[in-house]
């Protein structure tokens, strides 16, 4: 499997200056390989992105913390994302990939390593095998740790979902928006769709990431900005941000994480709006306990 490199080593620095505090609540670590193999089932086989690198990409762009997301590529070992944690004195927390049949004692050992919630992925190009029934056992098992649960689906999958969104007992944040087809406009259908979950599930949120991701024109990201500044607006105590640094499965179209942040101020207009953003709703869900 070939080995891809998806960020740029020296991104811009953003004209926008996060506020105090401001997490960066959607990156990855890979690797490094020789210490956290890649799962066999790997979709995908990325260079190393290890904690220092993120580290210091965090200081670059003026954030203050991070929320390390397990990626596909790990499989349920979550050791890398474990040992990115440890590694950030306290600035960093973890969302987890776990077995259908994980145990308490598990899932307090993960607790105490920093995770605060787990990842179900129903992208059919990254896993191949998504159990709704077992992903709804996990999730009882986690809502007495206060935990939440990340779901990553696209568009096309919202309607067939919704029963299992709905019997999700906790918060529930989804992945960039559930990946709308952003050329439909602020008015299309997959982002009309998304917004009246939003309306009617007050115990879901989303992360209004992944302008690089779903932008159909590129830089400056201004149709990105045309769908999702509403959302941030209509709904800012449920939404979160992120780079996605490193960016997997970004080969063909590497964006600059600058650039990225300095979208930032476009969809979320105020002071109030961007601290929300930011700061209160990540603390929220990672750093209250």
């Amino acid at each position: 499997m070939t080995r891809s490199k998806t960020w740029i080593d020296n991104p811009s620095t953003p004209r926008f200056v996060p506020p105090p505090g401001a997490v960066d609540a959607h990156v990855h670590v890979f690797g490094p390989e020789a210490d956290f193999p890649f799962s066999p089932k790997a979709k995908y086989h990325p260079e190393d992105a290890t904690p220092e690198m993120l580290f210091a990409l965090r200081d670059r762009l003026g954030f203050s913390r991070n929320v390390i997301v397990q990626a596909s590529c790990h499989g349920t070992d979550n050791a890398a994302t474990l040992a990115g944690i440890a590694k950030s004195n306290g600035a960093a927390r973890g969302v987890a990939v776990v077995d259908p049949d994980i145990g308490m004692d598990e899932l307090q050992r993960l607790h105490a390593g920093g995770i605060r919630g787990v990842r179900f992925n129903f992208l059919k190009r990254l896993v191949d095998h998504a159990p709704k029934d077992k992903f709804l056992e996990i999730a009882r098992q986690i809502e007495p740790l206060g935990w939440h649960v990340v779901v990553y689906f696209e568009a096309d999958l919202l309607e067939e979902l919704m029963p299992f969104l709905e019997a999700i007992p906790t918060i529930v944040v989804v992945d960039h928006l559930g990946r709308p087809d952003i050329a439909q406009g602020p008015d299309g259908r997959d982002i009309a769709a998304f917004k009246a979950l939003l309306d009617t599930h007050p115990h879901i949120w989303t992360k209004v990431s992944g302008a690089e991701r779903l932008s159909i024109h590129g830089p400056p990201f201004d149709d990105f900005v045309e769908v999702v500044r509403p959302i941030v607006e209509a709904f800012p105590d449920r939404v979160l941000w992120g780079t996605d640094w490193p960016h997997p499965n970004m080969e063909h179209r590497v964006p600059d994480d600058g650039t990225l942040v300095d979208v930032i101020p476009r969809i979320a207009i105020t002071e109030e709006l961007q601290r929300k953003l930011l700061v209160t709703n990540p603390e929220r869900l990672y750093w209250r306990a």
